[in-house]
């Protein structure tokens, strides 16, 4: 079955790791529909995408503005269009909000995906991607993690993805026809190597790199790092990064293996590049990327942090064909790229 008839609705695919997937999807030839409601994107991100692949394949792009929480918007969707399958992106990320603020999580990552699942059944389309996250470990009695490990999020953020991929469990085991695939991320970072779209978060960012990239082109002073004390090389916290482009290219695998197999029932794939990278080694690679110093400031740990979490990458490789190319210096020398052509992000400079 060839890409070229297929049409795919992404949930929140104006958002960072949307907006690349949304980008190899047009590139293979998909038909792409996106639902967002810009809560922690912008519609700026669509325009790049549309400009990266070329006016031709930008007419198989369409953007509508939605809230996955109000029914309506992804009836009014589904009631138009055949999806052949989804890609679930859509939901808020910040592990520190969601400990400041629980109910908002469970109402837009919870409340979403039910909603999305009760509409997809409706209307017969009941093949899924989801985003899920690395959280579900929490602090894994060993390491790297494998898909079967115990999942004991730390964090109500954490919690969100466990409680989406239990649901889709079990909707899996009621209605047999349904093929899920939970994509667990580890720490999605770089960017289209074009410098034209990448990451880009509202306010103060939680993630580590978007925080290195402010403090590189002077939007914050220095570089908070949690934890100076955990049991690792140099004191700070081990973490998998891996390139948004090599996740993007996960998600077509994936959406590849739920397009050409029957039994594929609900499956969990780590995507990460199985090793392990502190947040000091980060700081420095970023350093020799940019040319800039990067100021820090050491503070205590986090609550909900963990030490160390890195992937086993074998079930990805062995049953999606699917492996990570790129490494630190290249997700340094593209989220530089991106930062340095960017500065503010989508924006231009605030007044």
């Amino acid at each position: 079955m060839g890409s070229s008839e297929k049409t795919i609705l992404v949930t929140g695919g104006a958002g960072f790791i949307g907006s690349h997937t949304v980008v190899q999807l047009l590139n293979e030839g998909f038909m792409v529909y996106i639902i967002d409601n810009l809560d922690n994107s912008v519609m700026e991100a669509v325009h790049r995408v549309k400009e990266l692949v070329g006016p031709e394949l930008a007419q198989k792009l369409e953007f509508h503005l939605g809230d996955l929480r109000n029914k309506d918007d992804i009836e009014k969707l589904f009631s138009q269009t055949k999806f052949d399958a989804v890609i679930h992106f859509a939901g808020l990320k910040a592990v520190g909000e969601s400990v400041a603020n629980p109910r908002r999580y469970f109402d837009f990552n919870l409340v979403g995906a039910i909603n999305l699942y009760e509409v997809m059944a409706k209307y017969d389309c009941r093949k899924m991607v989801f985003s899920s996250s690395a959280t579900v470990y929490g602090q894994p009695e060993k390491i790297p993690c494998v898909e079967d490990f115990e999942m004991k999020a730390m964090n109500p953020y954490g919690r969100t993805k466990v409680f989406i991929e239990e649901i889709s469990r079990d909707i899996q085991k009621a209605e047999p026809d349904w093929r899920i695939i939970l994509l667990r991320y580890f720490n999605p970072v770089g960017a289209h190597e074009s410098g034209r779209i990448g990451e880009d978060p509202k306010g103060i960012p939680n993630n580590l790199m978007p925080y290195i990239q402010q403090v590189a082109v002077g939007r914050l002073p220095e570089l908070n790092v949690y934890g100076h004390d955990y049991p690792t090389r140099d004191g700070s916290a081990v973490r998998d990064y891996i390139h948004v482009m090599d996740l993007a290219d996960g998600h077509i695998a994936a959406l590849r293996k739920l397009l050409t197999t029957e039994d594929i029932g609900c499956t969990a794939y780590n995507l990460g590049t199985g090793r392990g990278t502190s947040v000091l080694e980060i700081v420095s690679a970023f350093e020799r990327a940019s040319g800039k110093k990067i100021p820090i400031k050491l503070c205590p740990r986090r609550p909900g942090d963990a030490t160390a979490v890195f992937a086993s990458t074998e079930k990805a490789e062995k049953e999606l064909g699917w492996m990570a190319k790129y490494g630190i210096e290249e997700m340094c020398r593209d989220q530089w790229n991106w930062a340095s052509k960017n500065p503010w992000g989508y924006q231009s400079k605030p007044e």
